[in-house]
């Protein structure tokens, strides 16, 4: 249920464009330090408004956070984030509206205090931004209906696209948490062991088939002991909030080793995510219905009533190092077929316990249009199709120099609540024999 934190009439003292991703409806938390301090402060919680970064930090040792929830935790004077989002939605609510409300336009006490408002406002140009939470484990999805049928038809034929288990459970595997990576960090392209379709044994070298997959990822706030499953009634009550999430992938490496056990080296590389956290309090105003009925329908720990989805607009860019840009991908996060609170209920059915942090992320978010493909292997339907780049330039996969773009946003009546990059650029790969010389 929405609450006073997302009027749409709410307006901060901190000036923020119509268009702007971090309005004051949105309040997203993060974990920055300062470039100006030479970067030796240690990493503290902030919170986005405008162009600024608001230090949480500091405001808890002043006492703002005097709340029954927050009063004494010192949750933000941690380096993570992980601490807060142990403590569940009664707390993330409580910071969330003592934010609000320090940074309303009719507030002053943070306004009218210039030496205050000095030290704890932060220019996102200054702020150095740093993963969000200590990731434990890494969970990846297969959860877009679009995206599983056209892989399927390309490697199996229509008939066969999606294997029998799809339509009856949210298939995922076990991602590699770390190599999980900040917005802007540098990709070296990996090597690894392919095979050729008429080779007669594979081969050692860097990935011909670099691709990105446009995916949303959610954080764990409060975990579970072993042994107890998450009810999908209380999925949410477990869900922290949302970042962008590129899971690279190594196409070429992916196809010799899926056989029998699913991805491995093709995915352990590198997973780049935005650094800004949006609560599901910012995102329940568009909160939607997903797709039609699911047929057959779920067993019944995977069912549920209420709208799961989020009217989420979410791109792609790739941008190679000689030129300008092309969009590549437009999707949406509402297409997906297997919802966040059934991905969570799956997970933990079997009594895996999760931990604060733990990230789970969608699969390849694509739709039912050619643009709604949310990767390369998709949108070139394996290297048939190349793109177009505005130099004149064609891609199948990713290149070296390249960089992929992704942005996020949900649109409301004046305003905005957006992701933040989700920025990966891709170095040339670092063969076996030049990194054992390091």
């Amino acid at each position: 249920m929405a609450d006073a934190t997302t009027d749409p009439q709410l307006r901060s003292w901190v000036e923020v464009g119509a268009e702007h991703p971090f309005p004051i409806q949105n309040l997203p938390f993060g974990v920055f330090s300062r470039f100006s301090e030479g970067g030796a402060t240690t990493p503290r919680p902030g919170v986005a408004i405008g162009d600024l970064v608001l230090d949480l930090n500091l405001l808890e040792t002043m006492g703002f956070f005097d709340g029954p929830q927050l009063r004494g935790a010192k949750v933000f004077s941690q380096s993570t984030l992980n601490a807060f989002m142990a403590m569940g939605r009664p707390a993330w609510r409580e910071a969330r509206k003592t934010i609000s409300e320090l940074l309303a336009a009719n507030e002053p006490r943070l306004r009218d205090d210039a030496s205050l408002r000095e030290r704890a406002l932060v220019p996102m140009s200054d702020a150095r931004m740093h993963l969000p939470c200590e990731i434990p484990d890494y969970t990846d999805f297969y959860s877009s209906r679009e995206h599983a049928t056209n892989v399927g038809t390309m490697f199996r034929g229509a008939d066969n696209a999606l294997m029998p288990n799809w339509l009856h459970l949210p298939v995922g595997y076990h991602g590699r948490s770390s190599s999980i990576v900040p917005s802007g960090t540098e990709i070296r392209r990996p090597c690894g062991q392919t095979k050729a379709d008429d080779a007669e044994a594979p081969s050692y070298g860097p990935s011909r088939l670099l691709d990105y997959e446009l995916e949303m990822g959610f954080l764990v706030g409060p975990g579970t002991e072993l042994g107890e499953p998450i009810p999908i009634q209380r999925a949410e009550e477990h869900i922290f909030g949302l970042v962008l999430c590129n899971d690279w992938s190594a196409r070429d490496i992916q196809k010799w080793e899926y056989v029998p056990l699913g991805p491995f080296n093709a995915k352990n590389f590198a997973t780049t995510i935005s650094p800004w956290v949006i609560t599901l309090e910012a995102l329940e105003p568009f909160r939607t219905q997903g797709p039609p009925q699911q047929d057959p329908r779920p067993l019944p720990y995977l069912q549920h009533d209420a709208p799961a989805a989020y009217d989420l607009t979410l791109t792609a860019d790739l941008v190679p190092e000689s030129g300008e840009g092309v969009r590549c991908t437009t999707t949406n996060f509402k297409y997906m077929y297997w919802s966040m609170v059934q991905q969570l209920a799956h997970h933990t059915v079997t009594g895996c316990n999760v931990r604060p942090g733990d990230m789970m992320a969608s699969g390849t978010i694509s739709g039912a249009k050619k643009e709604e493909r949310g990767c390369l292997l998709e949108l070139t339907w394996r290297g048939q199709e190349p793109i177009e780049l505005p130099n004149g330039e064609q891609r199948k996969f990713i290149q070296d120099g390249d960089e992929i773009r992704m942005t996020g946003h949900a649109q409301g009546p004046g305003y905005r609540i957006g992701f933040g990059p989700c920025d990966g650029k891709i170095l040339p790969a670092t063969p076996l024999d030049d990194a054992s010389a390091r």
